[in-house]
């Protein structure tokens, strides 16, 4: 049996599988949330990084 020739892909005929465009509220959420989680780390070695704001509030320290 020959092998056969792969055949060229189009675009219109396969599906995407996971886009990753993000909105800009989508990318500020994400950049709001890394900021939180690395100051939790951060305060898992006893270094105060933040947040600056708890609750609405300005947290002055």
């Amino acid at each position: 049996m020959p092998a056969r020739e792969p055949g060229l892909l189009r675009g219109e005929d396969t599906a995407l599988i996971r886009p990753y465009v993000v909105t800009p509220e989508e990318r500020q959420e994400r950049r709001l949330q890394r900021g939180r989680r690395r100051a939790l780390w951060l305060a898992a070695y006893g270094v105060d990084a933040g947040p600056r704001w708890i609750h609405g509030v300005e947290v002055m320290g």
